[in-house]
């Protein structure tokens, strides 16, 4: 994993900065473990072992899997007599690293009645021990990139275990609840959508060479991008009402050949997690089944869905380029993160300029998700980690309302199949000028 670029420093400043460094990530470790436990806390053992579909995982293989990651690629260098906590575990919660050996197939995972709950929790205790102890002396500056790279991993799998559980959680026919539910639709309307102009032209994308930034953010590079509009707000939930009632699912010129496949296949005809009523829409969320709030962020719609309302809204999603250099110059804290406990977008605050670029939803691009001019994954295990995911995906930004506010940045590149939708997904418009 690349870190940040060494500069020059003077005799025992070096030693200062690492010292500084190794103290700031030992706690950020500790605090990251214990938001994931926490988020486990309120499981039973059976919540924890449910796997509704081949893209998700159970709560309890996100427990084991991180701390496997911090085992594996941490504890193994750092320990100078380093011994697993079970041998075995490489096989159960290892992800995709094919250098590492073969691994529990990822639509099995649900199967893994053993090892039990509370032993992975004692898996994951006595990990945070030896962790915290070899981080206390922790000096050498590529095991604390990947340190960081380690409690970002995490990170991200916070986000999974909590849509993972929401989609298993919406399959029960008792739709049960995982957090308090969120507050009552707003009173008022979404802000009015405004465009934002971009003249155009040359931009910087990408994340800078200091600091932490995963490898497929880099190098940052320039690109050119065309006169254009960003809309300032996601498409709310009342908007997308509009499209459905307008049969948007079954009008197949609005839809890409694939995308209408999929409306077919699936059966779509309103976002995951609606559900209909006689008296209009609710709507599952991880604190149960409440109304529809049209001034909401919609959610949990593919790039399929997010690309046929575009052309319905007679606008087009933008690229990652063209949302980056929107966002670099609004990057801010005005939307819904994991830690606001709410876990469900909220409807976006009057203001000037983009709202909610981070937080609430992820935005959907219309750039395919590949590699930067330059980019290299790194040697060994650890440069599987983005570049072999390469095909076939599309770009998303801005985070969610499940993702961890210090987790996300303007550069934060995000990909999935265009036909997910098990995520907090949804979409920002742009247009031509």
């Amino acid at each position: 994993m690349p870190g940040p670029q060494a500069r020059r420093t003077a005799p025992g400043e070096g030693e200062r900065a690492g010292d500084a460094r190794a103290a700031a990530l030992r706690a950020r470790a500790a605090e990251v473990r214990r938001a994931t436990a926490g988020l486990a806390a309120r499981l039973t053992p059976e919540d924890a072992m449910l796997q509704s579909m081949p893209d998700a995982s159970p709560a309890k293989w996100h427990l084991g899997h991180t701390t496997w990651f911090f085992e594996t690629f941490v504890l193994a260098r750092a320990e100078r007599t380093h011994r697993p906590f079970d041998p075995a575990y490489g096989y159960l919660f290892n992800s995709y690293y094919e250098a590492l050996g073969p691994r529990q197939p990822r639509p099995e995972r649900g199967l893994l009645s053993r090892p039990p709950l509370e032993e992975v929790l004692r898996y994951r205790a006595e990990v945070d021990a030896r962790l915290d102890a070899a981080l206390a002396r922790a000096r050498d500056a590529d095991l604390l990139d990947v340190v960081e790279l380690g409690i970002a991993h995490e990170e991200q799998h916070q986000e999974l275990l909590l849509t993972d559980l929401k989609h298993a959680f919406s399959a029960s026919p008792l739709r049960p609840a995982y957090a308090a539910a969120p507050p009552p639709p707003a009173s008022g309307p979404a802000p009015r959508l405004a465009w934002l102009g971009h003249a155009g032209g040359r931009v910087e994308l990408g994340a800078g060479a200091e600091g932490f930034a995963f490898d497929h953010e880099r190098p940052r590079h320039a690109a050119l991008v065309p006169p254009h509009a960003l809309a300032s707000r996601p498409v709310t939930c009342g908007e997308w009402l509009e499209f459905v009632a307008a049969d948007g699912y079954r009008r197949p010129d609005l839809w890409m050949s694939e995308g209408w496949d999929a409306v077919r296949r699936h059966g779509w005809t309103a976002p995951l997690h609606w559900i209909p009523d006689r008296d209009g829409w609710l709507q599952f969320t991880l604190g149960g089944v409440r109304p529809l709030d049209p001034a909401e962020p919609v959610a949990h719609v593919s790039w399929y869905e997010a690309d046929a309302y575009a052309r319905f809204a007679g606008a087009r999603l933008p690229t990652e380029a063209e949302w980056e250099a929107h966002a670099e110059v609004r990057e801010g804290g005005d939307g819904t993160f994991a830690e606001d406990g709410r876990f469900h977008p909220a409807a976006a605050t009057p203001g000037r300029g983009a709202r909610q670029v981070l937080g609430d939803v992820w935005e959907w691009t219309a750039s395919a998700y590949g590699p930067y001019p330059g980019y290299r994954p790194a040697a060994g295990a650890l440069g599987e980690y983005n570049g072999k995911f390469m095909v076939g995906q599309q770009v998303l930004r801005g985070g969610s309302c499940a993702s961890p506010r210090r987790h996300l940045r303007a550069s934060y590149r995000n990909f999935f199949h265009p036909d997910a939708r098990w995520q907090f997904t949804g979409v920002r418009l742009a247009r031509d000028l």
